[in-house]
């Protein structure tokens, strides 16, 4: 959230600074203002917090499973104990409630929104499990939440997995908690930040307003 917003401030700030100093800004035909823009990505913000909000209240009281609004997005994020048995890219049956509440709310609040899936690990090197390394474990377990969300009527294009292994940690592995932690699956729900039409002729300039006669 704190990022998303920082970026609207920037441009209101970038906004001023080229009033201040007597500059002048020329947009081609076609393209967006900066204005537009500020208010589309407030209007991202916005509808973010609503989705976030509405997701807290559907998962009240459910352990291993908590929300952040980051500058990627709203990322929900499942403990791996919560989903699988260790070791296993199977989802448990006790975890259909969860993601079942999550997809209600995806697809009725964010049916049109890219959706990552992105599975992550501790760092101890698998053994036994017949993974050959954290990577596979970790992008397989990630498609099977990819798998379940498509089963619950999201709509498969906006979607899309990744494994990360062991090499994006949120607390240190030196400590039973901290691995706790690392072992997750995290579904990150992506503001729609649009692009401005790419344009046929002319390009935006940016000069002095004395430079301009």
């Amino acid at each position: 959230m704190r990022g998303l917003r920082n970026g609207i401030s920037f441009l209101v700030v970038a906004l001023l600074l080229v009033t201040a100093c007597g500059c002048t800004i020329i947009f081609q035909k076609g393209r967006k203002t900066d204005i537009q823009k500020i208010r589309e990505l407030q209007e991202e913000v916005d509808r973010l917090s609503q989705i976030k909000a509405e997701l807290e209240e559907k998962l009240k009281g459910v352990s291993g499973v908590s929300l952040s609004m980051e500058d990627r997005g709203l990322v929900i994020t499942f403990l791996d104990e919560i989903l699988f048995d260790s070791g296993k890219a199977k989802i448990r049956s006790e975890a259909f409630s969860a993601l079942d509440k999550v997809t209600s709310v995806i697809t009725s609040k964010a049916p049109d929104m890219n959706i990552g899936v992105e599975g992550h690990t501790d760092n101890v090197p698998i053994k036994y499990s017949g993974w050959k390394s954290n990577w596979e474990l970790s992008t397989a377990r990630a498609t099977a939440v990819l798998h379940y969300l498509v089963e619950k009527g999201v709509a498969p294009e906006n979607l899309a997995a990744i494994g990360y292994g062991e090499f994006r940690p949120v607390a240190s592995n030196d400590s039973a908690e901290g691995r706790r932690k690392n072992r997750r699956v995290e579904i990150v729900i992506l503001p729609e930040l649009r692009k401005a039409p790419e344009a046929t002729t002319g390009a935006k300039m940016l000069e002095p307003a004395e430079n301009l006669k």
